[in-house]
């Protein structure tokens, strides 16, 4: 089973999401992704200078596996929470192309895999797609709104504010979705559990999901990424 959680802006809560869904479904034995994507040495997360990018430019994708589930980075927060693996894919932005045979030979090693991630639905139909949203944000990113309208549930930070503040979003590819309301110490509620766990039993395994419909041939890469062991500092 493939799970993906996306948001609509940065720093909205999506690893915190990944990691509830995580501690939440144990038995689930999760392998979790983070995907980062950076421009011009300016990390896609926050907008702040950052060392996201891969370290050889020959190079487009750097794909990391977490092994310390104490060491502070987001990908390490999966571990904590109960993943058996967490990767930190890292990939210049309009280039995850690139990562998608590293991507298939991830999860056909895993029993189910959760990313979070909103431009991974160009290249996969997930089982599950949720999508962030804090009304009380005014960004809206492009890819949200591009995979709006394929989320299966929508994740609504509880904030005091009861209508978006974004605009130029269409509000009928939003309004009849189904919502779970979560406070920032609980990111993860029962009823987002058992929605995922409902999707299981009718689920395929997640290298069956692949949309492979790449733009071009999926193995077009010809193996160029770089992967490490250890992972660098991620932003949080």
């Amino acid at each position: 089973m493939l799970v993906v959680v996306g948001g609509h802006t940065r720093n909205i809560g999506k690893t915190s999401v990944v990691a509830g869904l995580i501690a939440a479904l144990p038995d689930l034995h999760w392998t979790a992704l983070k995907i980062t994507q950076y421009g011009h040495d300016v990390c896609s997360a926050d907008a702040d200078p950052c060392a996201c990018a891969a370290v050889d430019p020959k190079h487009p994708v750097a794909i990391s596996e977490e092994t310390d589930p104490a060491s502070g980075t987001d990908s390490s927060r999966f571990l904590a929470a109960g993943a058996r693996r967490s990767y930190w894919v890292r990939t210049a932005t309009g280039q995850l192309g690139h990562a998608v045979p590293e991507l298939r030979r991830i999860f056909e090693t895993s029993q189910n895999v959760i990313a979070e991630s909103n431009s991974l639905l160009q290249f996969f139909k997930p089982d599950v797609y949720l999508v962030v949203l804090d009304f009380a944000a005014e960004d809206f990113k492009q890819t949200s709104r591009n995979y709006l309208d394929r989320a299966d549930a929508l994740i609504v930070i509880e904030s005091g504010v009861s209508q978006p503040q974004w605009s130029g979003v269409a509000r009928r590819l939003w309004e009849s979705k189904p919502r779970f309301y979560v406070r920032r110490s609980q990111w993860a509620t029962d009823a987002m559990a058992a929605l995922v766990r409902g999707r299981l039993n009718s689920s395929a395994t997640p290298s069956d999901r692949a949309a492979g419909e790449l733009s071009g041939n999926p193995d077009a890469s010809g193996g160029r990424y770089a992967r490490s062991v250890r992972t660098p500092s991620q932003r949080i």
